[in-house]
């Protein structure tokens, strides 16, 4: 099973894939264009079991986009997450 996470910001994106064991498969910046983050994700498609998407504006094209190409996604509320103690 394996896990993505992108934060999205105004021009480019972050992406990460992982396993259930946190191992990271895939960790790269993008820009935010719909096609190369697809392109990016398809080699982990049959076994994503869903995509974060973190936001605090601008994320409707992806969701929408990546929802499109039959990816199951979730918004991450960032004021409702507890900040990483280890920072």
């Amino acid at each position: 099973m394996l896990f993505c996470g992108i934060d999205l910001h105004s021009n480019n994106s972050f992406v990460v894939v992982s396993d259930d064991n946190d191992k990271v498969l895939f960790s790269k910046r993008l820009p935010n264009n719909l096609m190369e983050v697809c392109a990016a994700l398809s080699p982990y498609r049959q076994e994503l079991c869903g995509i974060v998407v973190e936001s605090t504006y601008n994320w409707y094209w992806l969701v929408d986009g990546l929802i499109e190409a039959g990816y199951t996604l979730h918004l991450a509320n960032i004021t409702a997450i507890k900040q990483y103690d280890g920072l």
